[in-house]
Order: structure tokens, then C-alpha cells, then sequence
């Protein structure tokens, strides 16, 4: 960071502008003094500040202000209040950490594009239409945040009142080919590409009552309460992947269905290891599933499972199902998997 007594560098000072405009006032504070006056131990701000992707700062460096201050403070109370226990702090400042950083990188680079196409330099540009928009960004942030809460809080709810476990659908859906196709495209390119991705896959998932978890490089996360919606998404997306006319990419998707555990957003245990093992050795332009997610789309027991043939084609009003022969993959050996398809148009 820039501090009061450091040269200006190429930048001719836009930097600190910047520091200035979107931190409130120019640099002032080193960590201990920011500590201080936080009444916060320094090994537990420099944690703090470490947890949330930031850079080793030097300890005379005059490189935060008074928001770092009043920020220690909140998380203190926050502590003090039994909300941040040690666990749950270290876990709720990383998600804070990764999730801001990727959306700073998107935003700032939305708003240096926006400036050249005015025609002005993209590093004062960048400053000009700040001023103007960081506000609305901002206040249009906070109220997504609260919509999202709301829906969350619901879910919580929701899962309280039918029992401790969470049993929901879990897809993983794997763009086909990205690696040699990446190669191919520019970063600019590529980013658009990955961004129209997402948010197609954004626009079927939300509209069949799915939420996207997360993506993972040219992965996506999909959770559903339904297994029946979870399917038609995959479902929708291979087909639209395999679509010569259609400019979405080939996908393969692996779908389970169980008791999940879900913590700061994010969904754990066998059940998605399992859905992740699926889409690893899918086919292109295809979604397999487990015992659990067949068993919910069929209504079929594990015993009738247990005694249909390999390779053998099982419909249902919805769906049709191949069983394969028993997959094994990292960490699981011999599991029960289809293929699920569409059924085939009547005649």
C-alpha cells in the first residue's frame, strides 16, 4: 500500500486517490497502533488480516486507517458475543476474504472496460466513475446480501422443523474440453466465455428451484431440494451442450442425492464426493447417478436395483435409466451408477 511519505510510482498518484476515496482518509495507522486502538492483541489483527487474503504488511508501515480500527473492533464484539467462536472466525473471515477479492477483481476491471469505452484512461477513469458508482454498487451489495439472508434464514428454518439433517440433490456439472479450448481464447475471451457459462447454468438452476454452491475453475456446484428439478437442470444443460447450434459448451454432470452437511454456504460429506466421482468419468453430453438420487426419481428400492441387469434400460414417466456396470472411483469401489436420460418421444 501507498502511505503518505512513498513516492507516487507510475500510477501518477491514482492510488492514492483511491486509497483515500474508498478508505475514507488517507493511511496513517501501522498494525500495532491500529491494534491499540482496537483493544486487540496484534498477533490476533495480523491473523485477522492474513485470514482475509491480504499481504504481509511491514510493522512501521503506515498502511491503514481508522476503518481497519472500527473493523477489528466490530469482529471483537462480535466475539465478545459468542457469535465468532475461534472455529467458526477463522472459517467466516476466509469465506469473507475469498468471496470480496473475487468480486473486487470483476468489479474493477467492469469499471476500467466501462472507462475506455469513454474514451478516458483507464487508471483516472477508474477514479472518475468511482465516485459515481462505488455508492449505488455498494448500496445495491447490501441489499443482495439481505435477499439472500432472508432465503437462507428460510432454508434454516425449513430444516429445523423437519429435523437435524439436510438431504438435498447434488450435481456437479464439468465443462467438456475447457483445458484445449482455453488455449484457444485470450483472458479477456475466456473470462467472457466462463461468465456466459455461468450464468446460463445460473438462469436454469434458479428457475427449477436449485442455488448454485460454487464453481471450481470450469466446475459448477449445484444443490436442489428436489431431485426431480436437480435432474431436469442437468438434463437441460447436456442437451443444450450437445446442440451443435447452440453456443453453450458440451457439459457432463454427476448427480447424488442424501444427507448433506452444510456450513458458510458451502455443502460437505460422502454425498458430494460421490456426485464429484461421477462427473469425473462421465461421458460428454451425459449425467450419471447414484443409488440414492435413482431410488428418489424412480421410487424403486435398493433391492430392486440390486437385481436389474448391467446395461439394462429402465423408464419411468420422466426419465429413462442404463445401469452401468459398478463404477469405482477414488475412495469408493463398486457403486451403484445409471445413466440418466430423457425418454424418447412418443410416436
Amino acid at each position: 500500500m501507498s502511505t503518505p511519505d512513498s513516492p507516487a510510482g507510475g500510477d501518477g498518484g491514482v492510488v492514492g486517490a483511491l486509497e483515500e476515496h474508498l478508505l475514507g482518509e488517507t493511511p496513517w495507522l501501522t498494525q500495532q497502533q491500529v491494534a491499540e486502538r482496537a483493544g486487540v492483541p496484534l498477533a490476533v489483527a495480523n491473523e485477522l488480516w492474513h485470514l482475509l487474503g491480504f499481504a504481509h504488511v511491514p510493522d512501521d508501515e503506515a498502511a491503514f486507517t481508522s476503518a481497519d480500527v472500527r473493523a477489528l473492533q466490530l469482529t471483537s464484539d462480535l466475539i465478545r458475543l459468542g457469535i465468532l467462536s475461534q472455529e467458526r472466525q477463522d472459517g467466516l473471515v476466509r469465506t469473507w476474504g475469498r468471496s470480496f477479492a473475487r468480486l473486487a477483481d470483476w468489479q474493477v476491471a467492469l469499471l476500467a472496460s466501462v472507462a475506455g469505452e469513454l474514451g478516458a484512461d483507464p487508471t483516472e477513469g477508474l477514479l472518475a466513475i468511482s465516485d459515481e458508482a462505488l455508492p449505488r454498487v455498494e448500496e445495491l451489495q447490501s441489499y443482495v446480501w439481505r435477499r439472500h439472508l432472508l432465503s437462507a434464514s428460510a432454508r434454516l428454518l425449513a430444516e429445523q422443523t423437519s429435523g437435524t439433517s439436510t438431504t438435498l440433490a447434488v450435481c456437479f456439472v464439468d465443462i467438456v474440453g475447457y483445458t484445449s479450448r482455453s488455449r484457444t481464447l485470450t483472458d479477456r475471451e475466456l473470462v467472457t466465455w466462463l461468465e456466459s457459462f455461468e450464468s446460463t447454468v445460473l438462469g436454469l438452476t434458479v428457475d427449477r428451484g436449485g442455488r448454485i454452491i460454487k464453481n471450481i475453475g470450469d466446475e459448477l456446484l449445484i444443490v436442489a431440494e428436489s431431485p426431480d428439478a436437480m435432474a431436469d437442470i442437468a438434463l437441460e444443460l447436456t442437451r443444450r451442450g450437445a446442440d451443435p447450434d447452440d453456443p453453450f459448451p458440451a457439459v457432463r454432470a454427476g448427480i447424488a442425492y442424501g444427507e448433506v452437511v452444510t456450513r458458510l454456504g458451502d455443502v460437505f460429506g460422502p454425498v458430494v464426493n460421490i456426485a464429484a466421482r461421477l462427473t469425473s468419468v462421465a461421458r460428454p453430453s451425459s449425467v450419471l447417478v447414484d443409488l440414492g438420487a435413482y431410488e428418489a426419481l424412480t421410487g424403486r428400492s435398493a433391492d430392486h436395483a440390486d437385481h436389474a441387469d448391467d446395461e439394462h434400460d429402465e423408464h419411468t414417466g420422466s426419465y429413462r435409466f442404463r445401469r452401468l456396470r459398478r463404477v469405482s472411483v477414488k475412495g469408493y469401489s463398486r457403486l451403484k451408477v445409471w445413466v440418466l436420460q430423457e425418454p424418447p418421444p412418443p410416436r
